[in-house]
């Protein structure tokens, strides 16, 4: 019992044999290079939506507010027109191509909406300028 304590009287813990933590040795395989990949090639996209469908319902609905503008509505009544003529072209394109036609009538109907709105609206304003005109004539 004497040999486990020391001269301070402690216990000594018996010494075990120290552990490797090395991992052991594997013989090293040669280089080979990674198999050869096609380089990404994206898909070109297909566009489901006909550009000229858009144009006309874009076209149409600027010019159905600009018909309440009294100084725009010159210049809204040519979108109008122009929407009912890129109304008409996407619903030909539509039927080309077998894509739906839903975007090239609304298209259509509000630059129909929109261009009689506008001359409604010229048509009161010439009118309230003949009306002035003909009230400072009488005056």
């Amino acid at each position: 019992m004497d040999e486990q304590f020391n001269n301070d009287q402690q216990p000594q813990q018996p010494e075990q044999p120290q552990q490797s933590y090395e991992q052991p040795q594997q013989p090293q395989q040669p280089y080979q290079p990674p198999y050869q990949q096609q380089p990404y090639q994206p898909q070109p996209i297909q566009s489901t939506s006909n550009g000229m469908s858009v144009a006309a319902l874009v076209c149409g609905i600027l010019g159905i507010i600009g018909g309440f503008i009294p100084v725009v509505q010159y210049f809204t009544l040519v979108l109008a027109i122009i929407g009912i003529v890129f109304g008409v072209q996407g619903k030909k394109k539509a039927a080309l191509t077998g894509t739906g036609s839903g975007l090239a009538t609304a298209g259509l109907v509000l630059g129909i909406i929109g261009a009689s709105l506008n001359a409604l609206g010229i048509l009161c304003v010439v009118a309230c300028v003949g009306s002035l005109g003909s009230l400072a004539a009488l005056s």
